[in-house]
């Protein structure tokens, strides 16, 4: 089934949000895509817990922080979100329009597309071993849902790194009814890079037993009956070690891909999509970019130069689709704008 909207933006990051916003100020709906499995983006992912400085109006916050508050600024507007979801395609439509679809099957026909992707959709890094890839979404996942079958099952999770540390004492942790029956957090040497709460509580659960550390360095799989059996791996010493598992989670991290964009035939310099700084029209017309991902004389890869981009595009796109140019109308003064936010007059 098409759903219909009057504008899609592909990404949820900070300023995809707040694109969001602008467009609701215009009337205009949004749908927004976002490869991730919630919104926030970049900043949701590597700044979650770091202080962001340069805000305006707010002195100190978190990437988190940030994203929570572009959520509820967004809320009248009440955008659909289409998560865990990469666009594939975007097709210019014979009477007008584009029609935008997913790799997952979602079609969305849109009036005009914004492109804020940033540096590319944020994908999991992949652990490259002969004949893995066969046992994806079933015995290997590299995102785990919620209803996953763990209890009874002997879990490793693959990886040094914060993501993999958490992933491990999440399994440890997980109520009973949930919990894996061994859970193995499997990495090249002992060293683990996380904050020190959460090295101090794999310390106390390894002492515990609750959680296994098998070093080496990953070099094959062992298939049994056409199911994944166990990871070979080579320690230290140059000793063969077979890890036998149900299910592999590998916390790898994340790595931005441009992806399907780059064969959508817009005008593109150095993987950064070209624009009018004047509209940030793309070389295809309705089809806006802001953000991360493009280029122009002067451009500064900051949020706030972002939250001015997504605004002028609004206008852009709003008076495109219009055929006219429209008034200049602000939120404090306008009944119309109020009207859209759910608010009233100070004082009424």
């Amino acid at each position: 089934m098409i759903q219909e909207a009057d504008a899609v933006v592909i990404g949820a990051g900070p300023v995809g949000l707040f694109q969001v916003f602008q467009l609701g100020l215009h009337g205009l709906r949004a749908h927004v895509v976002d490869a991730l499995p919630h919104p926030g983006g970049q900043c949701a992912e590597l700044y979650g817990d770091k202080p962001i400085y340069d805000i305006p109006a707010i002195q100190v916050c978190t990437g988190n922080e940030l994203v929570q508050q572009l959520l509820a600024q967004i809320e009248p507007f009440a955008p659909t979100l289409h998560l865990n979801q990469q666009v594939s395609t975007v097709q210019a439509q014979p009477g007008g329009g584009f029609l935008v679809g997913t790799a997952q099957g979602t079609q969305l026909l849109a009036r005009t597309v914004f492109i804020a992707a940033g540096v590319g959709a944020f994908m999991p890094r992949a652990l490259k071993l002969p004949g893995l890839d066969a046992y994806e979404g079933s015995q290997l996942r590299y995102r785990l849902d919620e209803d996953t079958h763990l209890a009874g099952q002997r879990v490793v999770v693959h990886g040094g790194d914060e993501p993999a540390v958490q992933q491990a004492i999440a399994c440890a942790t997980a109520p009973e009814a949930r919990r894996p029956a061994r859970t193995t957090l499997q990495h090249r040497r002992d060293v683990f890079d996380a904050p020190p709460a959460l090295l101090e509580q794999l310390q106390t659960l390894r002492t515990a037993g609750r959680i296994d550390v098998a070093i080496g360095v990953a070099s094959g799989i062992v298939e049994e009956q056409g199911r994944l059996a166990a990871l070979e791996l080579t320690t230290p010493d140059g000793t063969p070690l077979r890890l036998p598992l149900d299910l592999l989670l590998v916390r790898l991290g994340l790595v931005p891909r441009l992806g399907p964009i780059t064969e959508w035939g817009l005008q593109l310099e150095r993987k950064q999509l070209v624009v009018d700084p004047a509209t940030f029209a793309t070389s295809t017309p309705g089809i806006h970019a802001v953000g991360d991902a493009i280029t122009y004389p002067g451009k500064r890869k900051l949020i706030l130069s972002g939250f001015h981009e997504a605004t002028l595009s609004a206008f852009a796109a709003a008076e495109w689709l219009a055929g006219h140019k429209l008034p200049l109308e602000y939120t404090t003064s306008s009944e119309r704008l109020q009207g859209l936010l759910g608010v009233g007059k100070p004082g009424n």
